[in-house]
């Protein structure tokens, strides 16, 4: 296992330890995210702009976890297509995201905190 990346213990017992790294967690609020109608793509830096124009898919773009004491806190950023609610859009972003980290992980999530970076107009 690569051990530059942060980690989480979410279990420990006579079995052994299952640890999560804070990308995985990303990722699964990425996913999330995605699925939620209204919500066109999610917002990155430059870096993970040129990365995606490149055809790597950065799955955690757009997320930032932070982790401590088995509570999560994410802020994820994403773009919203026009014609939806933005209120709307964003609440159901954030009870996706915290029900499947909670789900997939068992950890606790404390915040999720939305921002619309932008409006995709769509093809005309």
């Amino acid at each position: 296992m690569a051990e530059n990346r942060n980690t989480i213990n979410i279990k420990s017992d006579e079995s052994g330890e299952i640890k999560v790294a804070d990308e995985v967690v990303a990722i699964i609020a990425g996913l999330a995210a995605t699925e939620v109608e209204g919500v066109s793509s999610m917002a990155g830096n430059i870096t993970n702009e040129i990365v995606s124009r490149l055809g790597m898919k950065n799955l955690s773009k757009g997320i930032q976890i932070e982790i401590a004491a088995n509570e999560v806190v994410v802020d994820v950023a994403l773009n919203i297509a026009y014609g939806y609610s933005i209120p709307e859009v964003s609440t159901k972003v954030q009870e996706k995201v915290k029900s499947a980290i909670e789900t997939m992980t068992g950890l606790s999530v404390a915040t999720i905190n939305v921002r619309i970076a932008s409006v995709d107009m769509g093809e005309n």
